[in-house]
């Protein structure tokens, strides 16, 4: 059986099989056609089958024209750490230790979440090290093995492949897209103001001055500092310092209705980078951010903590978070943010709006929460909603769909309204100004001295 196993193995080419190439095939099947019209002419078969075996037996030379398996070597070298749908390098390293080049193209045993484009023809002089690197991309957050590396390569006649495996063990992270957390830390107030979002500046005499630097669009003009402008002979603002050292306390929703697709990713996955962009900011403002994954039950907790380095601690704790198929219990997520946040904070609540107003109880958990913290809900705008209220209908059944999702949106907005005269901020944004709108309300509230 295990004979039987190790030559399927090998007639599959999985590990050390030698494969005709498309260019011997080519030559077989034309010199078959060949030979099969000459035995119309009564040419003996004895004659055909000796051509035959006399030129496969030939091509069996350039077999010694290739380097052997044990002259060829192979390691990969890929990063720890991957970002979600950003493209990544990976290299491999081929050393081939006889004298006579090769020809090798690749495969890996990549998940199918990752897309990489693998090389193909490519040439390796003898008796030295070629570097081969190509782009991969993950597409689902986790913790994912990339174990062998399968390599065919060929003499420069390119009539037999040889194949051999090589073990190049590797675990590889895919944490959440940090496209937007860099564009923050890099420029706040061109993140900021780049998507559109205006931002309140915090009333004149509050918080500590800073420093002085240039005015920049979206500045307040009563800041400038005119005695600096006119050394300089360039407008220049003062720069005061927010509040520091406050709570934020970030929940995260992967309850069963966060798996809705985007067009990016779900809304599970643009919540995380959303909180994550959040904390951040926070960790750079200098206050103590704490971070609550939940459904049925808590699945994730992120204590307090102050300082860029506690960004990496919230991102190793929550990048393989998937979605859940219970139903979110936000009495129990609630409860638990309560008991472990003593202090007044800002609470933020990634999850879905409208499921969210169908908790029944959810109204009297949040009168308890905001005794004590200030709590703001954060959604993603249904798109498709939205569409089917947009649409011109041309036809009955289009008609109904209308009608139907206005009444929805209808109903939404009615509780909504009703939750804002409960004091409850909710506020609902595009997929793509989720990160954008949370920070801006964060900086909104902190600025006019909510905490």
């Amino acid at each position: 059986m295990k004979l039987l196993r190790r030559w399927w193995g090998r007639f599959l080419f999985q590990d050390r099989g030698i494969a005709p190439t498309a260019k011997l095939i080519t030559v077989m099947v034309v010199l078959t056609v060949m030979m099969t019209s000459i035995t119309f002419f009564r040419f003996s078969w004895l004659y055909v089958i000796i051509i035959f075996l006399l030129v496969l037996g030939v091509s069996f030379v350039d077999l010694i024209f290739s380097p052997k398996r044990t002259q060829i070597e192979v390691s990969r070298s890929a990063p720890e750490d991957l970002e979600r749908n950003a493209k990544e390098s990976v290299s491999l390293t081929v050393r081939n230790n006889s004298k006579y080049q090769c020809i090798v193209r690749f495969a890996d045993d990549a998940p199918l979440s990752f897309q990489a484009v693998l090389p193909s023809n490519q040439r390796i002089e003898g008796n030295q090290i070629t570097k081969i690197t190509y782009p991969i991309e993950a597409r689902t957050r986790g913790d994912f093995q990339l174990s062998k590396v399968y390599l065919r390569y060929r003499s420069p006649f390119g009539l037999w492949e040889k194949q051999k495996t090589f073990s190049c063990e590797a675990v590889v992270k895919v944490i959440p897209n940090l496209a937007e957390t860099k564009q923050y830390l890099e420029s706040a107030q061109q993140y900021l103001l780049h998507e559109g979002v205006k931002i309140r500046k915090q009333r004149t005499g509050i918080g500590e001055f800073s420093k002085v630097r240039n005015y920049v669009v979206g500045d307040d003009p009563r800041k400038i500092n005119w005695h600096q402008s006119a050394k300089l002979q360039e407008v220049m603002t003062n720069e005061y310092e927010p509040e520091h050292g406050k709570y934020i306390t970030l929940l995260v929703d992967c309850g069963r209705m966060m798996g809705a697709e985007l067009k990016e990713g779900n809304r599970l996955e643009r919540s995380i980078e959303a909180a994550i962009t959040v904390a951040a900011a926070a960790l750079k403002n200098g206050d103590f951010v704490s971070v609550i994954v939940f459904s049925k039950e808590i699945k994730a907790y992120v204590p307090p903590g102050k300082g860029l380095t506690h960004l990496d601690v919230i991102l190793q704790n929550i990048y393989s978070v998937q979605v859940d198929t219970d139903e979110s219990n936000y009495q129990a997520a609630l409860q638990y943010a309560q008991s472990v946040q003593n202090k007044r904070s800002l609470i933020l609540l990634f999850s879905d709006i409208y499921q969210f107003i169908l908790e029944d109880q959810a109204l009297f958990f949040m009168k308890r929460v905001q005794r004590k913290h200030l709590f703001v809900l954060i959604g993603i705008e249904d798109e498709m909603l939205q569409a089917k209220v947009k649409v011109m209908p041309h036809t009955s059944i289009a008609a109904m769909h209308k009608t139907i999702a206005q009444k929805q949106m209808q109903w939404k907005k009615q509780q909504m309204f009703k939750w804002k005269n409960q004091g409850l901020v909710m506020l609902e944004a595009p997929e793509d100004r989720l990160a954008v709108t949370a920070v801006s309300h964060y900086m909104k509230e902190l600025n006019r001295g909510a905490l």
